[in-house]
């Protein structure tokens, strides 16, 4: 490894505010995209909605928030309806104290859609958003109509234990107070670390969208909560091996996308143990940042993929 339309869902959505990124610091989202805070359980999640047709569910990573889709969300909204939350603890969503198992994140998500009344949807994921998708497809499968990963491993599953082994990987066991303490006020620094490292070319995590996206982790609770995410992974990958034990697997097609420069084809590997039907790709000259690297490469492969089963 080197490394339903906006006018149908208008009296659901309540009252919303025009879709923009936090700061408005990075590309923002079409005009017609609304947002609102969606209960879920003991959170609330900060949600995006636009477009008209199928739906399309988009789950961001670490490091990012769902504002990180918006160059995806522009292209699919003339066909679909796509759906953009920032996940629990992320962004512009609540901080709770707990409930960062990857199991219960894919609850948040059913609790999401099922607010919005969107019966199936495609899935895209990226990263940390890997893991909450994919716990999400083992809950609801008959819902998720295609699945696509991008450049993260899942816990639990395929060569897992041989990726921890990897040294760019220490921050999977940062974190605690004394941890928080040293990076408070230094999220930048922290982060810099993460676009530089994960990254084929730096100098496409542009500087915007550095500074966009340290302001919002800067936020209070923000770190701890994305602390908590990584925490989870132990119990994440006993509830997927869980899983995996009963012989599952997924039964919708997937889409396992690695940048050339970072998981590559190892996403495929990843996937094939726990998915019936897996299709590779990867993005040429990118980094584990695909979306900000190679960001109409990375669209068109995964609009290519969700209209090809229509």
């Amino acid at each position: 490894m080197k490394l339903p339309s906006i006018l149908a869902l208008g009296a659901t959505l309540g009252a919303t505010l025009v879709a923009a990124p936090a700061f408005a610091d990075v590309e923002p989202f079409p005009k017609d995209f609304q947002t609102k805070m969606i209960k879920v359980e003991d959170a609330e999640l900060y949600v995006r909605v636009g477009g008209q047709g199928p739906a399309v569910v988009l789950l961001h990573g670490y490091g990012e928030t769902g504002d990180m889709w918006a160059p995806l969300a522009a292209r699919l909204a003339a066909r679909h309806t796509v759906i953009v939350p920032d996940l629990r603890g992320m962004g512009l969503s609540s901080h709770p104290k707990g409930g960062f198992d990857k199991a219960n994140q894919g609850h948040d998500i059913t609790s999401v859609v099922d607010a919005l009344h969107v019966d199936q949807f495609d899935l895209v994921t990226h990263d940390i958003g890997n893991m909450v998708g994919f716990a999400l497809a083992t809950q609801i499968p008959k819902r998720v109509t295609s699945f696509t990963l991008m450049d993260a491993p899942v816990p639990g599953v395929g060569p897992w234990e041989e990726i921890l082994k990897n040294p760019l990987l220490w921050h999977f066991r940062f974190g605690g107070p004394d941890m928080e303490r040293l990076v408070a006020g230094r999220e930048r620094i922290y982060l810099d670390r993460f676009w530089n490292e994960f990254s084929a070319d730096p100098k496409r995590f542009d500087e915007a969208s550095r500074k966009h996206y340290a302001k919002l982790y800067a936020r209070p609770g923000a770190m701890h909560s994305g602390f908590a995410q990584f925490a989870a992974f132990d119990q994440d990958a006993i509830d997927n091996r869980t899983w995996l034990a009963k012989g599952e697997k997924l039964p919708m097609p997937v889409l396992a996308i690695g940048g050339e420069k970072s998981f590559g084809t190892m996403m495929a590997t990843v996937m094939q143990p726990a998915a019936s039907n897996v299709q590779g790709a990867v993005i040429k000259a990118s980094g584990h940042w695909l979306m900000e690297e190679q960001p109409k490469a990375t669209v068109d492969v995964i609009e290519k993929f969700i209209d090809s089963k229509k």
